[in-house]
């Protein structure tokens, strides 16, 4: 082969590969790990905001994404799960909240791990700093501790002539003890007494209302968890039975007959999760995504649930709902 006719082939070829190459990285399919805390049907809105907002970044599932779900049914087996997704090798692991984050990061120090709803991650650990997390985790924040002493402003606001307040907390949600405490000075400068109900599981949760009935709680506020959320119809049937309004923090308790709501916004959350997951694709590190703070927060009220226990809305709470339900 003559020297010219050697360099115009390895120029056609130095000019074709680049283009190979680019066709291989795009045609990629990214798997993404979600770590659920079930049932499924409890999140349907959340997980339908993460995939919309994966498809305005221009993932399509079985194109060049995989979406692998786990849903957990109670939180010792979120390890496992995790677990599960390191031996499959996960491009990302999507951990929603706090309660899915801690095992994720106990099962791989390596794989990025994205959130939804963290309640504290620096606090917790699971960040270094907000504008530098500093290690394989990242996301959105919800701001679990001030918006649960919001909730309490608001409840005392709705039943002004309460004297006793039921606080139902998780000791599996790693941000509970916290808020307990914000919540429980709270407490104070309003001049409530609140009545400390732990539960983790079902069964626990039956008899925290049976308990907070025979302490004759006025009401009762739920701090906000993946099992309380996966819970709430029998949440709300308790709530009918022992006649105890119930404050929350996810509109979704207060569509299946929650008295009220107050919190972030957790689809504009779950959406913009999904931003984080396209950057991680892209090259970034999850230790350079700064964690983003809730920017939207919804009041809901449930004013059939309201009629039924016999309780009137003051004007002030009710023109401060974002949403009522008639």
């Amino acid at each position: 082969m003559r020297r010219r006719d050697f360099v115009t082939l390895l120029g056609g070829a130095i000019a074709i590969f680049p283009g190979a190459t680019h066709a291989q990285q795009s045609a990629k399919k990214w798997t993404i790990g979600y770590l659920g805390f079930g049932p499924a049907s409890s999140w349907t809105s959340e997980v339908e905001a993460l995939r919309n907002g994966l498809r305005d970044l221009g993932y399509v599932e079985g194109k060049n994404i995989l979406i692998e779900f786990r849903w957990a049914e109670r939180a010792d087996q979120t390890f496992y799960l995790a677990t599960e997704f390191v031996r499959m090798k996960v491009d990302v692991i999507f951990a929603p909240a706090s309660t899915q984050v801690e095992p994720a990061r106990r099962a791989s120090t390596t794989i990025p791990i994205v959130f939804a709803q963290h309640a504290d991650p620096v606090g917790l650990g699971d960040a270094v700093s907000l504008s530098r997390p500093g290690g394989n985790v990242t996301g959105m924040s919800m701001l679990l501790t001030e918006i649960s002493v919001k909730e309490l402003e608001i409840f005392s606001e709705t039943l002004p002539n309460v004297a006793r307040i039921g606080v139902l907390w998780n000791p599996t949600t790693p941000s509970h003890p916290t808020a307990v405490k914000a919540v429980g000075a709270a407490g104070q400068k309003l001049g409530i007494q609140l009545v400390l109900a732990p539960a983790g599981t079902i069964s626990e949760i039956q008899e925290a209302f049976a308990t907070m009935s025979r302490q004759q709680v006025n009401g009762v506020l739920v701090l906000s968890s993946p099992l309380y959320t996966a819970q709430a119809g029998i949440l709300a049937e308790l709530q009918m039975q022992y006649r105890l309004p119930e404050i929350f923090a996810n509109r979704a308790n207060v569509d299946v007959g929650g008295l009220m709501s107050y919190g972030a916004d957790l689809d504009d959350l779950y959406r913009g999760a999904a931003a984080y997951i396209d950057k991680i694709f892209k090259g970034n590190s999850p230790a350079d995504l700064p964690v983003e703070q809730a920017s939207k927060y919804k009041m809901v009220i449930n004013l059939k649930t309201a009629k039924t226990l016999g309780i009137t809305i003051p004007p002030t709470v009710l023109a401060r709902a974002d949403e009522v339900i008639e």
